[in-house]
């Protein structure tokens, strides 16, 4: 009998970065005051509601005031919504999506098990899709467009969605890392037809496993994502599709809640976390640190810029208990699950470049500036 080769990776990466001093793993701070949650958790094991009941329903209803839109669907990760909204809009067999190649798996993932090819354009040097390279993607088999507010900073939406307009074509936003970003005044969960979030562990607004949301101003998607996330219920004894299980745990929901009195402070402490890494780095020969716009709110999941010799600088910040990671080394469109897609090197010079420079430092809100200072200074004396 074979042996598989491929095995749970997460266990020994749990263990490796949460030995360095400074680490993008925060949870234990996060969550110190787990007593409150689990105390909520009590009651819902009283009530025995642990599949979509009420506290699901609260969230709701409060993530999509936070967001600015008129409905929210909670589901079982932000890979499923994404999915899930793909299937809402009637993607499937070959259909084209247009995206990013500079992205987590997930977004294409889910792309390719909806049904549809993903089809690539290249990004700006912001990191996110350019949307000068989208419109001559457009084919008749274009079923959606789905750009990433990567790294939390929100995509050039305007423009973005006046090309999705002149083609009819919706847009579905993966802003799994753009929980309270806004663009130009606008909360990001109330752009384009469909929003999709994610409450992994390591998310802004994160949970105690998998968890995801979406959001929409359109009823007749969210009753339709409604059904897909509850096997096509509309109630007990009525299946008005068949359909897939992706509800968003009611324990997943409590913690959620929790963390929704956080936001605020988490994201005004990584933008001020941000702002001070920018004023330091700028002056370091060897680090580009990208353009803020005004009109956009950057929420900082990742804080990243590029570095030269960028694996050589990595690895003297880990050797001097920096956790500084790389997100991603390899663009999709060069992933080996990409082979049949036909893409090459070079394709999307930008998203490759970007690729091989990028470095993300830790910014979330339990940095000190002192742990920044050091980064800093391990950064300059690199350069030096």
């Amino acid at each position: 009998m074979a042996t598989t080769t491929i095995q749970n990776f997460l266990p020994e990466q749990y263990r490796q970065t949460g030995a360095l001093e400074v680490n993008h793993n925060y949870l234990p701070h996060q969550f110190a005051d787990h007593d409150v949650i689990l105390d909520k958790i009590r009651e819902v094991v009283v009530r025995g509601d642990f599949t979509l009941g009420a506290e699901v329903d609260k969230l709701e209803q409060e993530f999509a005031e936070l967001c600015g839109a008129a409905h929210a669907i909670g589901v079982g990760s932000g890979t499923d919504a994404l999915f899930l909204s793909l299937k809402a809009i009637g993607v499937d067999k070959g259909d084209e999506v247009i995206t990013t190649p500079f992205t987590f798996y997930a977004t294409v993932g889910a792309i390719v098990t909806a049904g549809a090819r993903p089809i690539f354009a290249d990004v700006g040097a912001d990191y996110n899709i350019d949307p000068d390279q989208i419109e001559a993607r457009i084919t008749p088999r274009t079923k959606a467009i789905m750009p990433v507010h990567w790294s939390g900073k929100p995509c050039d939406m305007a423009r973005i969605q006046a090309i999705a307009d002149r083609h009819g074509i919706p847009v579905i936003a993966d802003a799994c890392h753009a929980i309270r970003a806004t663009y130009k005044g606008h909360k990001v969960g109330g752009l384009g037809a469909i929003a999709c979030y994610s409450f992994h562990p390591l998310k802004n607004l994160n949970v105690w496993g998998d968890g995801g949301i979406i959001t929409t101003n359109v009823a007749e998607h969210a009753d339709r994502l409604r059904l897909l996330r509850n096997h096509g219920l509309a109630g007990r004894d009525e299946c008005r599709i068949f359909a897939y299980n992706s509800r968003l745990d009611t324990v997943q929901a409590v913690v959620a809640r929790h963390m929704l009195g956080k936001i605020e402070h988490i994201t005004r402490s990584r933008i001020a976390n941000a702002a001070y890494f920018d004023a330091h780095l700028r002056g370091i020969d060897g680090v580009t640190v990208p353009h803020r716009e005004p009109d956009i709110e950057q929420v900082y999941h990742l804080y990243m810029v590029l570095c030269e010799r960028r694996d050589e600088l990595q690895s003297h910040l880990v050797a001097h208990g920096i956790d500084a990671k790389v997100h991603y080394p390899t663009p999709m469109h060069l992933q080996p699950a990409a082979a049949d897609f036909g893409y090459s090197c070079g394709d999307f010079p930008m998203a490759e470049r970007i690729a091989a420079s990028t470095l993300s430092l830790p910014v979330h809100e339990f940095i000190t500036s002192a742990q920044q200072d050091r980064v800093i200074d391990l950064i300059r004396g690199f350069y030096a």
